[in-house]
């Protein structure tokens, strides 16, 4: 009986001892898994909007792409989107576009999202996180500001104020 007991104990210390090396091996390596650097070209992608459209990022090349990730669950996120709105409204015809990029959620909840915040840019869904993957995207909301030869210009993680989203929008328009 007490045999047994040791051999849960050793068993439950080994997988505790795991689990922690883990985490501190994550938490070390994190900054090093950033997979987009600013002068760099922008990881290329091809994700589905909400009226079955496809977006390949190389195909807005020559224009400014804003390119935001973000939840519906997320406070943030939805704070910034009428300014990311309103900007878009204002730059689209001055080369400069938007795709949200929605980190795996239901199409019925992003789609009640945009009715409601009555958003008129792309927004997509990131089904199986390999975009947001792809970008090393921790935490949200994400932007990156992407040039008309398709380099990223500048990353930003947090929310944004509408003066914010023009000044940026005006760096990356054409």
């Amino acid at each position: 009986m007490k045999k047994r007991r040791l051999i849960m104990r050793t068993i439950i210390l080994i997988v505790l001892a795991s689990a922690v090396a883990y985490t501190l091996y994550a938490n070390l390596t994190k900054d090093t898994r950033m997979k987009v650097e600013v002068g760099k070209q922008a990881p290329d992608f091809v994700l589905v909007d909400m009226d079955g459209k496809k977006h390949k990022l190389s195909d807005y090349k020559g224009q400014g792409v804003f390119l935001n990730f973000w939840g519906t669950w997320c406070k943030p996120c939805e704070a910034e989107m009428p300014y990311i709105n309103n900007q878009y409204n204002h730059f689209k015809d001055k080369g400069v576009q938007v795709l949200a990029v929605n980190v795996n959620e239901s199409e019925l909840a992003v789609n009640h999202f945009i009715e409601r915040k009555q958003l008129d840019f792309p927004v997509v869904i990131d089904t199986d996180s390999q975009v947001q993957s792809a970008y090393g995207i921790n935490p949200l909301p994400a932007t990156f500001l992407i040039d008309k030869n398709g380099e990223v210009v500048k990353y930003h993680t947090g929310s944004l104020t509408e003066a914010t989203v023009r000044e940026f929008m005006e760096k990356i328009k054409p």
